[in-house]
C-alpha cells in the first residue's frame, strides 16, 4: 500500500471527476478541473528544477490556487512549505533560509516583501504569482500563464509512503520550526487514515474513496488559513473522500454565515474561541440560516467553557466536537462539547490510540497526576535541521517511541484526559504553577470581556506574577474590581491576575492561537492599569 497524499487525491479524482471539489468566493472547480490545473502547475515547477525533495514555499491567503499549489508539489514528491502571510521581511528571510526553499508561489499582494528578500536568497529559482486583485509590481510569472504553458497530463513518477510532509509551526513564543512527517504517518494521524472516534485504522488507501462513493459528498467549510495544519488537513481529508471543500479568503463571521447558507455547508472546521466566539455572536435568529449545518469541529486551540456554553445555546441541533493534538503529535483525543458550568476546567477528551500522559519520572502518569501529553505509533521524524530539538521531542517508554512536545495534561479516573495547555506558557508564581488557559477561561466568562491572554511577568518577590491582557467588549466599560471578584469565584487567589492591560484587540496568529511574543512585548512597552 502506498499511502501518499498525491495518490490519495488522485484516487478521488478518478472516482469523482465531476463532483465539486473546491469553492472559494464566486469560483469553484470540480475534481477533474482541480486535477488538471494541479498537473499543469506541477509540470511547470518540474520544468524549473523542482523535483523529489525540493522545498516549495506557499505564501498566500485561502484560494483555489493555494490548494492547487499544495497538490502540485505533492505530485512531484516535493515538499510544500507553509509561509505565514503576516511575516515581515526579517521573518520571511529567516523562514526561506531555514526551509531551504527553491521555488515560491505567492499572492501578488505580498510582492513587495518578496522582492525585498529575494536578492539575499539566490537558491530560490521559480517564482509564481497568484493574482488576487492587487496591482503591485511582481517579478514572478503570473499563475495562469504558468499553467497555460504546461502539460495537463498525469504522467509523474511513482511515489512512496515515506515521501516527506513538512509543517512549519510555532512562532508565538520563538522562531518557527519545521516538523517532518512521512506521508503515511501524517495520513494515519490527521488525514483520515484512522477513525478518530473508534481508533480503527483505514483498511487501505482506497477506503476514503469507497466511503465517498457509498455515502455521497458532504460540504465542508475550512475557516482557518491553509498555511495552518488544521485547514490543510481538513481540506485534504475532505478531498480524499470526494467531499466539497469551501474556503473563505479571510475570516469574517457575518460573511461565514452567508457562505454556509449559499453553499449549504454541512460541517464547519475551525480553531477554538478566536473563531467560534465571533461566529456564534454573529448568528442572528430569523436571518441566519444554519439548516444545512450538522457539525462543527474545532482543533489546535482550546475552547473556553464560556464559549462552549455560547455554542451549545446558539446551535442546539449542531454536534460540536473539539480535538486535541499538535503539529508534533497529530490527533491525540476528541471530545463532545456540552454545556459546562465550571469555567476553570480544561477540555476533557477521549484519548486517541497510544496517547498517554507522562509523569516527571518518564513513566505513564497515574490518574490525577499532571504530566506531559505524548503519542506513540505514527509519529513525526523530528524537526528539520535541528537534531537537538528532535532529541528533546521524543521519549521511549517500554520500547515504544513517543512524541512529547510539551502540552500539559491530566489523566482522569475514568480514562479521559484533561488538557491544561502548553508547558512553556505555564506561570510559576511563588512556587505555584498557574496554567494560562484556566485563568483565560475565567476571564472570558465575564460578560464584559470578549478576549484575554494570560502571561507571566517578572516579579521581584514571587519570581513571576500572573498578568492579563484583556479586550473588553465594545461599548462595555470594565469594572476591574468586579472582574477580580468574578475571577476569584472560579480560580484560587494566587491565580488571579495581579497586573492587567486593557487592549483594543488581542493579537493572535492567523490560525487563532494566542501570540505570546506580542503579549510580552506589549506588557514591556505599556504601563499596566491594575
Amino acid at each position: 500500500m502506498v499511502a501518499n497524499i498525491a495518490d490519495l487525491f488522485e484516487h478521488a479524482c478518478d472516482a469523482f471527476p465531476d463532483r465539486l471539489a473546491v469553492a472559494c468566493g464566486d469560483r469553484a472547480v470540480t475534481f477533474g478541473q482541480l486535477e488538471e490545473r494541479a498537473n499543469r502547475l506541477a509540470h511547470y515547477l518540474a520544468e524549473h528544477g523542482v523535483g523529489p525533495g525540493s522545498h516549495v514555499g506557499v505564501y498566500g491567503r485561502n484560494s483555489i490556487e493555494l490548494v492547487e499549489s499544495l497538490i502540485a508539489a505533492y505530485k512531484l514528491r516535493a515538499v510544500p512549505i507553509n509561509v505565514n502571510y503576516r511575516y515581515v521581511e526579517n521573518e520571511l528571510r529567516y523562514l526561506f533560509r531555514d526551509a531551504d526553499i527553491v521555488a515560491l508561489i505567492h499572492d501578488r499582494q505580498y510582492a513587495a516583501r518578496v522582492a525585498a528578500v529575494l536578492p539575499d536568497l539566490p537558491s530560490i529559482g521559480a517564482v509564481v504569482v497568484i493574482e488576487d486583485g492587487n496591482d503591485a509590481d511582481a517579478g514572478g510569472v503570473p499563475y495562469e500563464r504558468a499553467l497555460a504553458q504546461a502539460s495537463p497530463l498525469r504522467d509523474f513518477a511513482a511515489r512512496k509512503a515515506d515521501d516527506i510532509y513538512m509543517l512549519y509551526t510555532g512562532g508565538t513564543t520563538g522562531y518557527p520550526k519545521g516538523v517532518i512527517w512521512r506521508h503515511e504517518d501524517i495520513w494515519r494521524v490527521l488525514g483520515g487514515g484512522i477513525d478518530f472516534m473508534t481508533g480503527i485504522p483505514a483498511e487501505d488507501e482506497w477506503a476514503q474513496t469507497r466511503r465517498g462513493q457509498e455515502l455521497g459528498p458532504m460540504v465542508r467549510l475550512c475557516l482557518a488559513p491553509l498555511i495552518h495544519g488544521n485547514a490543510q488537513w481538513a481540506a485534504l481529508t475532505a478531498l480524499f473522500a470526494g467531499d466539497t471543500v469551501v474556503l473563505v479568503p479571510q475570516f469574517d463571521p457575518h460573511e461565514v454565515w452567508r457562505v454556509i447558507a449559499d453553499r449549504q455547508v454541512n460541517v464547519v472546521v475551525l480553531i477554538g474561541d478566536a473563531m467560534a466566539r465571533p461566529l456564534v455572536e454573529a448568528f442572528c435568529p430569523g436571518q441566519t440560516d444554519p439548516s444545512s449545518l450538522f457539525a462543527i469541529s474545532s482543533s489546535a486551540a482550546l475552547f473556553s467553557p464560556s464559549v462552549k456554553e455560547q455554542c451549545v445555546e446558539t446551535l442546539p441541533n449542531v454536534m460540536i466536537t473539539e480535538s486535541i493534538g499538535s503539529s508534533e503529535t497529530g490527533f491525540t483525543g476528541i471530545g463532545l462539547v456540552t454545556s459546562d458550568p465550571d469555567p476553570s476546567d480544561g477540555p476533557r477528551v477521549m484519548p486517541g490510540p497510544l496517547t498517554i500522559v507522562v509523569d516527571e519520572h518518564g513513566r505513564p502518569a497515574a490518574p490525577g497526576v499532571i504530566g506531559r501529553l505524548a503519542r506513540g505509533g505514527h509519529v513525526p521524524l523530528g524537526y528539520y535541521k535541528d537534531p537537538a530539538k528532535t532529541a528533546q521531542l521524543f521519549v521511549e517508554i517500554d520500547g515504544v517511541r513517543y512524541s512529547m512536545p510539551g502540552d500539559l495534561a491530566r489523566l482522569e479516573d475514568d480514562g479521559m484526559i484533561t488538557l491544561l495547555g502548553r508547558g512553556d506558557a505555564c506561570v510559576n508564581t511563588g512556587g505555584e504553577k498557574v496554567f494560562p488557559d484556566e485563568v483565560e477561561g475565567a476571564l472570558k466568562s465575564h460578560p464584559d470581556i470578549f478576549d484575554a491572554i494570560v502571561i507571566g511577568v517578572p516579579d521581584a518577590l514571587l519570581g513571576q506574577r500572573v498578568a492579563a491582557l484583556v479586550q473588553p467588549r465594545e461599548g462595555h466599560p470594565l469594572d476591574l474590581a468586579g472582574v477580580e471578584e468574578h475571577v476569584r469565584r472560579h480560580v484560587a487567589g494566587y491565580k488571579v491576575p495581579r497586573s492587567v492591560w486593557l487592549v483594543d484587540e488581542i493579537c493572535r496568529t492567523p490560525s487563532g492561537k494566542a501570540d505570546y511574543r506580542w503579549a510580552h512585548r506589549y506588557a514591556e512597552q505599556h504601563a499596566e492599569i491594575a
